[in-house]
């Protein structure tokens, strides 16, 4: 969860930004100082749920139920479990959070003791929101271009196809496990899944503290989870077009007390990957003061290799006076080897039944079966 605390460098950095902060204060050269930790978690989701159709809003009773739900799933899967319960059912476990159904292959690679998706749906302007999407008005993510469809079409069945326990991409050029390239990046620990690290910076199902320092000169916005940390250059152009990051290139300014950040120069891997995004993505953020220890996010988000249309929306970080620890995400993680190597046994099994198979046809006078895919090279 936060096993240790802030790594050296971490310390070091955030320490250099504070001095440079202290220089400039009060108020950071008379704009709103946005300086703090912040704890995102919200049980509304990034799209509505079909049964709020257009409704943005919620009412009490239905916020209520939504808590009460999530919080008899946490208390159920809390529980002790029976020492002599039976294997679970063939195609894995039952998970409450969308989206969820393929980690660890469905067999339940995360339970109660790590999920912190905060108590309730959140409440912007007294009312509670159905979706953190507000345009388009469904408050679900534009339709995908025809480029889009292709993209997300290849990464689905790249990194989300349901583990079978066989080799189905025997016969494919390439197979998810061929490259630890090929997996998500969450999976290897280069960015906070769910686009937690941003832009944009949506909260996902733990580790969702932010803390932002802020400078006359810079804006430093630190994502728990992976420990990824932004630095926004304030009045300042972009890099050129060839540098490419994993986060952007982040520029801002003010417009009267609201911070405004425009981050382009995306690799063609970013947060928002796994929802089709390329290095044509183009992000708009504003942060402003709802009060002393709340914040307003908003953004925009545009990428016309991806969506036929911008979407945006909005939701509050509230602060808290907990600490951001390191998060520790490749520290004795033996998966990604397992993982390989696990393909690499079943594309053997498969092309020893597909062996036996030509061998028995031949056998019985049927000559002329094509030959199995040649084997991928083994993992060292």
């Amino acid at each position: 969860m936060r096993p240790f605390p802030l790594s050296i460098f971490a310390i070091a950095a955030t320490l250099m930004l504070a001095a440079c902060a202290s220089s400039t204060d009060p108020a950071v050269s008379g704009h709103p100082d946005l300086s703090g930790t912040y704890n995102v978690a919200t049980l509304t989701p990034l799209e509505r749920p079909d049964q709020f159709s257009e409704r943005l809003t919620l009412t009490d009773e239905e916020a209520d139920a939504i808590a009460a739900r999530v919080q008899a799933f946490l208390k159920r899967d809390s529980a002790p479990s029976d020492p002599n319960r039976d294997a679970p059912e063939a195609g894995g476990t039952e998970f409450f959070i969308p989206g969820f159904e393929f980690a660890a292959g469905g067999v339940g690679g995360y339970n109660g003791f790590f999920i912190e998706l905060g108590d309730s749906n959140f409440k912007l302007d007294g009312k509670w929101r159905t979706s953190i999407i507000t345009a388009p008005s469904s408050g679900k993510l534009p339709p995908l271009s025809e480029r889009g469809q292709a993209r997300v079409a290849t990464i689905r069945q790249s990194a989300f196809m349901k583990n079978t326990g066989t080799a189905w991409w025997i016969d494919h050029e390439i197979g998810p496990y061929d490259d630890p390239e090929l997996r998500p990046l969450g999976e290897r620990c280069l960015l906070g899944f769910g686009s937690t690290s941003g832009p944009p910076a949506l909260p996902v199902m733990y580790n969702n503290l932010k803390r932002i320092v802020q400078t006359q000169n810079s804006v430093m916005i630190l994502s728990e989870m992976n420990h990824d940390a932004r630095v926004v250059r304030m009045n300042s152009k972009h890099l050129p077009r060839d540098v490419r990051k994993w986060m952007g290139d982040s520029i801002g300014w003010w417009e009267g007390d609201t911070l405004v950040v425009d981050t382009t120069n995306f690799r063609g891997l970013s947060g928002l990957y796994l929802y089709g995004a390329s290095e044509a993505l183009h992000v708009v953020e504003r942060f402003s003061r709802l009060d002393d220890k709340t914040l307003r996010y908003s953004f925009t988000v545009e990428d016309p290799n991806t969506w036929e249309h911008a979407w945006s929306g909005e939701y509050p970080w509230p602060s808290t006076n907990e600490q951001v620890y390191e998060y520790a995400c490749h520290e004795g993680n033996h998966a990604m080897v397992n993982l390989l190597h696990a393909g690499r046994a079943d594309e053997q099994l498969a092309l020893d039944a597909a062996a036996l198979v030509s061998r028995q046809r031949i056998e019985a006078g049927h000559p002329g079966v094509r030959e199995p895919a040649v084997p991928f090279a083994p993992v060292p």
